[in-house]
């Protein structure tokens, strides 16, 4: 078998991105196992001389003099269940409606996907204000309630949803509902299989978004006890910024859990970026 020198360099090029993209990670990781103060040597030391867990241990276990009135752990459940319910709400309401979108006849359904593509370019932040003063209004600040309200029907998500969709054959539709299935059993039994990767995909976008949002929950939370991890973090940091060895045990315990999910779901992810599950 004969390799070209161009699959070589093109092998070497991919290997090198990885390298850099890896090395940070791994940086973090060593980092995390070091003793207190290490890291501030110059020159840093890449790999620890005599890891440790204490880092650890400090961050996430409750012992006298610690850290527990950051509430490390509940931080973490909370930012848990957030991003768990952030997925599910996503799913269960940008999957139907993208379907319409795309598939469905109804009144008001072109002004309706105008206005859809006209807040897709509306900066997120803009709109804080205004929900933070609805929900104030209503009396869900500081509630998980009024953190999760943003994420219950995202723009992207319905337009995600409905650009998929589009690829399903309207010929399968009509052969369905010439058999006498409903607009629901259709949906169900016929488009949700197809777009099983997309929904996926969609499912992991909505929890990765939620678990590392730290600006929206920075707003509407204001006790402590329901931090999510990002604000937990960025509070512990405000006193113990220069522990740079803390502070990347809390990178590794905020990024593990995600990484470890894109890579369980990578498979179905990269299916529904490029839309190979659904052929005409």
């Amino acid at each position: 078998m004969v390799v070209s020198a161009g699959s070589l360099l093109r092998t070497a090029l991919v290997a090198l991105f990885a390298l850099i993209a890896v090395l940070p990670l791994l940086w973090m990781v060593n980092v995390s196992l070091m003793a207190p103060g290490t890291a501030a040597t110059f020159p840093p030391p890449f790999w620890p001389a005599h890891p440790t867990l204490a880092n650890y241990r400090e961050l996430l276990l409750p012992h006298p003099g610690g850290l527990t009135s950051y509430h490390i752990l509940p931080a973490l459940g909370n930012s848990a269940v957030l991003a768990s319910l952030t997925t599910v709400l996503s799913l269960l309401l940008c999957v139907p409606a993208g379907y319409a979108f795309a598939k469905l006849r109804f009144w008001g359904r072109a002004r309706m996907l105008q206005a859809l593509l006209a807040l897709a370019v509306v900066p997120a932040q803009v709109a804080m204000l205004p929900l933070f003063l609805m929900l104030k209004s209503v009396g869900l600040v500081n509630t998980y309630a009024g953190v999760l309200a943003p994420w219950l029907a995202g723009v992207y998500g319905v337009l995600f949803i409905r650009q998929a969709t589009l690829a399903v054959p309207d010929e399968m539709l009509d052969a369905a509902r010439i058999d006498g299935a409903s607009e629901a059993r259709i949906f169900l039994s016929v488009v949700l299989p197809l777009l099983r990767p997309v929904v996926v995909t969609l499912a992991l976008f909505a929890f990765l978004a939620s678990w590392s949002d730290f600006l929206w929950p920075l707003i509407a939370i204001t006790d402590q006890q329901h931090y999510t991890l990002p604000v937990a973090l960025a509070a512990i940091s405000r006193e113990h910024g220069g522990d740079t060895e803390l502070m990347m045990s809390g990178a590794v315990v905020t990024t593990l859990p995600v990484l470890l999910l894109f890579l369980a779901l990578q498979r179905y992810y990269f299916t529904g970026i490029l839309g190979g599950s659904i052929k005409g």
